[in-house]
């Protein structure tokens, strides 16, 4: 995009803001941030990434929307049933922000792709659903070096913090292994609000990585209670037994 009058209309608010300026709006429109998933975390996180004016946002999800969906996936709409939830997002997104180039990666995000995928972007947002694909996002991200933010959600619960592979608290640190998969696929929630949250503050890290602003969510998990309307913040630190980080440490010493 153009350095041009509409740039400077579009990110004005921005733009005006000391931390940011020019020159920092022009650090996000060379930006590429990948979202894996494309529901209840990746629709407000690629909506406030595309609003940003991040130049190239990634989506990966292999799932059709559903009418389940709709009340919390707020890039799709009744109209999109039964459509590819990356062609139905992208589709948003291009209307908000036609200058953001939105990359369609309609797949499964699986060991073998994902190493490629995640090469080719600046900062990973962890929006999935299951706990295989987190750990697997992690484990991806501290093999190739890329920072990313983790979210989770469950009923009237949301989760989230940001990874610097090697130099922060990962993941694994916290969570050691994948829980045992339940045969109960029961629906418990989540109230369709909190992802929002959990997302949007997603985004704001991405961003504020990218700029190199403010204090990251690195060694703290932010934990939202929506019932209770509050936010805690967990201390976390890096697990010397952790196989990701003790990997990162040895790998140092050669």
């Amino acid at each position: 995009m153009k350095i041009n009058q509409n740039f400077s209309n579009r990110y004005s608010r921005q733009i005006s803001l000391p931390e940011i300026g020019l020159k920092g709006q022009k650090k996000l429109l060379a930006a590429k941030v990948l979202v894996i998933g494309a529901g209840g975390l990746g629709s407000p996180a690629a909506f406030y990434l595309a609003a940003a004016g991040i130049g190239t946002i990634g989506l990966v999800d292999n799932d059709l929307v559903e009418l389940s969906n709709l009340q919390r996936q707020t890039l799709h709409t009744t109209a999109d049933l039964s459509r590819q939830k990356t062609v139905s997002a992208a589709e948003k997104l291009h209307a908000l922000n036609p200058d953001t180039i939105v990359r369609k990666h309609n797949q499964r995000f699986t060991s073998l792709s994902g190493v490629q995928l995640v090469r080719e972007y600046d900062f990973i947002i962890d929006a999935t659903d299951n706990f295989q694909s987190k750990f697997l996002i992690a484990d991806i991200c501290h093999d190739v070096h890329k920072p990313y933010s983790h979210g989770g959600i469950l009923k009237f619960l949301g989760q989230t913090m940001t990874v610097i592979p090697g130099k922060t608290a990962c993941y694994r640190c916290i969570f050691e292994q994948p829980p045992l998969e339940k045969d109960d696929s029961t629906p418990r929630g989540p109230l369709g609000a909190v992802p929002g949250v959990i997302g949007t503050i997603q985004a704001t890290e991405a961003i504020k990585y990218i700029l190199g602003i403010g204090n990251l969510l690195t060694n703290r998990m932010l934990v939202y209670d929506a019932l209770e309307m509050n936010f805690r913040v967990i201390s976390t630190r890096q697990n010397m037994n952790c196989p990701l980080c003790s990997k990162t440490r040895q790998e140092k010493t050669k």
